[in-house]
């Protein structure tokens, strides 16, 4: 009885070879130009950046916050501010103070000699100390 002996097909081991090669190729690729490669890492550097900064603003407010909160502490209340916010809720005034009346809508003064001053400085002294 005769045998033959039967080739093993190339194609299997060329196919693997194929397959392996793409799948290195698939890397290459990301590891150059994917979403956490070279080409990407310039832009994650920019956002790394922007978020450090962002949360040095946000530290900054915060610091100021506890020391606003540290100001109303009982035990050590700044007499000046006392004084300021009593001032405040009593509509008092010393004889020493300048007032200057102005428009609850508006917060422009409403007369005097500080209509002058509405284009200058007045109007942004006046909106920063709104906040009080």
């Amino acid at each position: 009885m005769p045998t033959r002996l039967k080739r093993p097909p190339f194609w299997r081991p060329l196919g693997l070879t194929v397959a392996l090669l793409a799948f290195q190729g698939y890397l290459g690729y990301s590891a150059i130009s994917g979403q956490f490669g070279i080409e990407s890492r310039e832009q994650i550097l920019a956002d790394i950046r922007v978020l450090k900064d962002r949360s040095s603003a946000l530290q900054a407010e915060i610091d100021a916050f506890e020391h606003r909160v540290s100001l109303m502490n009982p035990r050590h209340l700044d007499p000046d501010l006392v004084v300021e916010r009593a001032r405040a809720l009593l509509n008092m005034a010393n004889a020493d103070d300048i007032l200057v009346m102005v428009e609850p809508g508006t917060g422009k003064p409403i007369s005097g000699k500080f209509v002058e001053l509405i284009d200058n400085e007045l109007i942004s002294i006046i909106e920063a100390d709104s906040t009080l």
